[in-house]
């Protein structure tokens, strides 16, 4: 049983308390935890749960925001960390994003989905599409309506329709204008590749998100050719568990509208889409840079689009002259060089090179820079998952099914 959720600003302001139960929990709690992130520089780098000298707490980081729920008695730990995760995509999707600003400018809003996804500090509504009945999320109207008429409630008067269901994510009778469903493999590759151009990390991080706009109660079932590479699944709470753990089949009843079926990860790939070369020399007060960028392995004929290389230029580095033959190069302020690259040509591989002039007195560099990568591979899973087939029960007639795949780049570093 939570007791208290706590959100805190990346300078360690506490924006917002809600207290869950009759006992009350001090801030003070929250001026201990944030001594711990001092200490470790960052609350990314902080375990999820920590046990305090009075609460246990349970930490997520969202994009600046730190989650924290405090308790005083045993409970679940995936239960408090899945619910924080679940608080923050959901008041994500609500806001359309999360930041300092987002969240001060909307209290009322999340103060009122704090109160339907949690009871006396047990989880109890947490599908959004059942919230977006109850609360009305925020729009240009309705600001005006709360400034006009002082009612700054977006609560509706109206129970949602999925209380009487028998599933408590579905409404009692959906009605679209189509019938159809489409399932979406969505990827993020993660890799490090060291200076002599090992691969050190390939991990790939997917969700399987479903739009769903069916009548009724469909009853659907998802099998994948080679389920058996997928490591650390998570499923929505639609997901029946028997038919996974027996058969590796996922079979569900949908909820209406767009969600995350399931989470995955696939460990230790061995190939990446693309190639980056950096080449660093320095003497003499100077350091000349040159880096090209190409296609490795052929993804399957698909386009390999929006690629594009980052880095921070060395403390050292006073002023920059860098072009490319391919896209543009730019320097921001913050000294990050920004190389937009776009879509990779086949008849040659871009490449950048130019000139980085150093502080007086300091005569070659003793720190290189890591290239940060971006990309997008419309059309393939570069983990090789394949959806096998999606059969659907429990309706009046066949639906439409569609299934796409997208692949784009997480955290692809690549040292120099």
């Amino acid at each position: 049983m939570l007791q208290c959720i706590f959100l805190i600003s990346d300078s360690g302001e506490v924006m917002l308390e809600k207290q869950l139960t009759g006992h009350r929990v001090d801030r003070s709690i929250c001026a201990w935890f944030w001594e711990q992130v001092l200490v470790q520089g960052d609350s990314i780098k902080l375990p999820p749960v920590i046990a305090s000298p009075t609460h246990y707490l349970f930490q997520i980081a969202r994009d600046g925001i730190t989650f924290l729920a405090c308790t005083q008695v045993e409970m679940p730990p995936l239960m408090a960390i899945e619910f924080l995760c679940r608080a923050a995509d959901v008041l994500s999707d609500y806001l359309g994003g999360l930041n300092e600003d987002v969240i001060k400018d909307n209290f009322v809003i999340v103060y009122e989905l704090l109160d339907e996804m949690i009871d006396n500090g047990f989880p109890l509504t947490t599908e959004p599409n059942i919230l977006r009945e109850m609360i009305t999320p925020p729009n240009l109207v309705s600001k005006v309506l709360s400034v006009v008429t002082g009612n700054s409630s977006n609560m509706s008067n109206t129970l949602p329709g999925a209380t009487a269901s028998c599933v408590p994510w579905r409404t009692t009778d959906p009605k679209h204008s189509g019938n159809e469903v489409f399932v979406d493999l969505v990827e993020e590759l993660d890799a490090i590749i060291n200076r002599d151009g090992a691969l050190v990390k390939c991990e790939v991080y997917g969700v399987v998100q479903v739009k769903s706009q069916l009548p009724g109660l469909p009853d659907l079932t998802l099998s994948f050719a080679n389920s058996s590479i997928l490591n650390d699944v998570r499923f929505h709470p639609c997901v029946r568990y028997r038919p996974w753990e027996s058969q590796q089949i996922m079979s569900f009843v949908p909820p209406d509208g767009e969600f995350k079926l399931m989470s995955y990860r696939v460990k230790k790939l061995k190939n990446v889409p693309i190639y980056v070369k950096p080449q660093l020399s320095s003497e003499s007060g100077t350091c000349r840079i040159s880096v090209m960028v190409g296609i490795k392995n052929d993804p399957g004929g698909k386009t390999i689009d929006n690629v594009t290389l980052e880095f921070q230029l060395p403390p050292a580095v006073l002023s920059a002259d860098l072009t490319s033959n391919h896209g543009t190069v730019n320097i921001l302020q913050d000294k990050t060089c920004s190389w937009l690259i776009g879509r990779i040509p086949k008849d040659k591989a871009p490449s950048m090179s130019g000139t980085l002039m150093l502080e007086t007195g300091i005569e070659r560099l003793h720190y290189f820079p890591t290239f940060r990568v971006g990309f997008r591979i419309m059309g393939i899973a570069l983990s090789g998952l394949k959806i096998d087939k999606l059969e659907l029960k429990n309706l009046p007639k066949q639906p439409y099914k569609g299934f796409r795949a997208l692949t784009k780049a997480g955290e692809f570093d690549v040292r120099s």
